[in-house]
Parts: C-alpha cells; sequence; structure tokens
C-alpha cells in the first residue's frame, strides 16, 4: 500500500515553493498584477519554473527534467492554490508536458520540446477548452492538411503567454497532435484573474506533428487525466488558505467584548470546514500517487478526488468571504480572488458532476 503522507523531499520543496511565493507574490502584489495590463508574472514563472526546477518535475532525467514525479508536482500545484500564484504552471507544467510525455519521447521534436519546458525555456498550453474533461471526444476544431492547420479554439488556459501551443487537429489519417509557435491570440474575459484564457485563431499555420492517429487522442486523454488530477491538489491548496486565513481571523475580531472565534456556532461551522479539507487532502494525495505509480485505478482516482475538492474549495471561500464580515466583501481583501479561482476550478477538465457521472460508469453503478 503506497504512503499517502507527504515525504520529507515533499515538505522540503514545499518550504522552497512556500517561500518564493510568499516573498515574490504575496497577496497585495496579486492584486496589484489583477489591475495592470500584465496579470502574469513571468518573472516569477522563471524563477519557479527554472530555478526551483518545478517545470521539470516530472520529466525523466534523460529529457532534461528531475525525474520526480506527479506527488512532488502536486505538492507545488498546492503551494500555487495557496498563493493563488499568477503563473502559468497548469497550461505549462501539467496539461502541456503531460500531453507530450504521452508522445513518442523517442522522436526528436516530441524531446527537443520537453526539453525546452522542462528547463523553463520556453512555455507550452494545452490548445483545448479549460473546461474539456477527460473522456471526451476528441476535439475536431481545428483541421490539418499537409502539416498546416486552421481553426479556432476558445478558452485555453495560459496561451497567452505561451511560446509553443500543443494543438490537437483532425486531418484526413484521423486525430493528431502538432506543435504550434505561430498561433494568433485574443484574450477572453475571464472570471478567474489570475490564471487568464485566450481564445486561439489558426490561419495556413504550419505544425510539426507530434503523435499520429495511433496515438494522439491517448496523449490527450492522459493529459485530461494527468490536469484533472493534479488540479485536485490546487484546490486543496486554496481551501487552506482560506481555512487558516478564517481561523486566524475569528481569532482577533472581537464582538461583545470576545472573539468571535469563540462562538459556538462559528466553531461548528469551522470544525466541519476543517473536516472537509482534510478529506479533501486525502482524495488529492490518493490521485497524485495514482499518477504517479500508474495504478489501474487511475481514472477511479480522479473522478473521486475533482468530485470532492472542486466543491470543497468553493465552499472554503464561500465561508473565508462570509466570516470575515465587511471586510471579506471588499477588493482589497484577496478572498475574492480564492472563490474565482475555486469557481473556475470548478469548472475546469470537468465538472463535479460530470465526475461523479464518469466515477459511476467506472464502479459499475446505475446513473
Amino acid at each position: 500500500m503506497s504512503d499517502l503522507l507527504y515525504s520529507e523531499v515533499e515538505e522540503d520543496l514545499r518550504a522552497s515553493v512556500r517561500d518564493l511565493f510568499t516573498d515574490r507574490a504575496p497577496a497585495s502584489a496579486v492584486l496589484a498584477r489583477t489591475e495592470s495590463a500584465e496579470p502574469y508574472d513571468l518573472k516569477l514563472w522563471r524563477t519557479l519554473a527554472g530555478e526551483l526546477g518545478a517545470a521539470g518535475l516530472a520529466v525523466p532525467e534523460e529529457l532534461g527534467g528531475h525525474g520526480a514525479s506527479a506527488r512532488e508536482l502536486a505538492v507545488v500545484l498546492e503551494e500555487a492554490g495557496r498563493a493563488v500564484a499568477p503563473v502559468p504552471l497548469l497550461g505549462s507544467a501539467v496539461l502541456a508536458t503531460s500531453a507530450l510525455l504521452a508522445c513518442d519521447t523517442g522522436e526528436a521534436v516530441v524531446a527537443e520540446l520537453l526539453r525546452a519546458l522542462a528547463s523553463g525555456e520556453r512555455t507550452g498550453a494545452l490548445a483545448v477548452p479549460l473546461s474539456t474533461w477527460p473522456g471526451a471526444a476528441f476535439p475536431e476544431t481545428v483541421q490539418v492538411r499537409d502539416g498546416v492547420l486552421n481553426g479556432r479554439i476558445g478558452l485555453v488556459a495560459d496561451a497567452s503567454v505561451a511560446d509553443v501551443l500543443i494543438v490537437p487537429a483532425s486531418g484526413p489519417d484521423g486525430p493528431a497532435l502538432y506543435a504550434v509557435d505561430g498561433a494568433t491570440f485574443a484574450e477572453a474575459t475571464s472570471l478567474d484573474l489570475t490564471r487568464r484564457l485566450a481564445d486561439v485563431t489558426l490561419e495556413n499555420v504550419p505544425g510539426r506533428l507530434l503523435a499520429g492517429p495511433e496515438r494522439a487522442a491517448e496523449a490527450l486523454e492522459r493529459a485530461l487525466l494527468t490536469g484533472a488530477g493534479l488540479l485536485a491538489s490546487e484546490q486543496v491548496g486554496i481551501a487552506q488558505w482560506c481555512l487558516d486565513e478564517t481561523v486566524a481571523y475569528v481569532k482577533q475580531r472581537y464582538q461583545f467584548g470576545r472573539p468571535v472565534g469563540s462562538f459556538q456556532a462559528l466553531k461548528h461551522r469551522l470544525a466541519d470546514l476543517y473536516l472537509e479539507v482534510v478529506t479533501a487532502r486525502a482524495t488529492a494525495r490518493n490521485v497524485a500517487d495514482a499518477l504517479a505509480n500508474g495504478t489501474d485505478d487511475l481514472g477511479i482516482a480522479v473522478a473521486v478526488a475533482q468530485s470532492a475538492c472542486a466543491a470543497v474549495a468553493v465552499h472554503a471561500a464561500e465561508e473565508a468571504i462570509q466570516l470575515h464580515g465587511g471586510i471579506g466583501m471588499t477588493w482589497e481583501h484577496p478572498a475574492h480572488l480564492y472563490l474565482k479561482r475555486a469557481k473556475s476550478d470548478e469548472l475546469a477538465l470537468g465538472t463535479p458532476g460530470r465526475h461523479r457521472a464518469a466515477l459511476a460508469g467506472l464502479v459499475d453503478l446505475p446513473l
């Protein structure tokens, strides 16, 4: 049986990432950046991806990575959620990298891109709508003929800061994955101010073939499963921050001469929330371990984690705003950033309802 507790190495990694975010992405800086022309902190991303090596954690050493696993990458996602860090971690280090790892890494173009993404030299994005779920049909919005791509993909996460797109395309021979450098982007209106979405347009853009019909659908499915599974860790990080900040606030906020946290009703609400967060963490750790070890029950682990963690993150953010009282409703307090990230994550890579439906099919339960 796998040990789902954090290892010493994982805790050391957490400490390094948390220190970086505390120093370079405090709440005040993240809030200020949402109102600027540069919502992403690309200097922070280069430090996280390159100097700390977060982008290459799941990439084998022979391909320029660190040869770790999804467990370590999940810890980074958790801390990114805790800080609502404005970096393209999900799009590049998770979705794009996972798609490439599921291709034939012996191919020169795949290996070259993996090395560039793992080092932080380049940033990638998987060109599918962020709402795409594991098990969805292979997209047909992009057509390819003779290596030239045409089409449009809406609401792609982190696309506006990506140097390379991993594009699913349909052609005469069937589905395929291509690497594309010359796409046109249009920023979309996103509820989450710290993870931007963009509409991608391809007009006679040449692409480099990464996977043909025999492997493209499988690679895309693996990327979506990995993304949905690791997103659970980000959701745990959101929920943990909301719980910690709310507990700290109700201890220092006085009413009728006593801390509001001493009121029995609030104690019960926060105790219930604590139990939800602990349960969510267990499911997130389980799916990260399943991704690391390649278990046969990966689909079940992903569906369970997303069914639980998405709702817990939203509930924690809602409780944080309500229990912070008036200050929690202001723009100056960062609680709204966590609610927006939690609600956006709830729709990303499959809603809880869709994952519950998938889970029912996987364990042979009638709907």
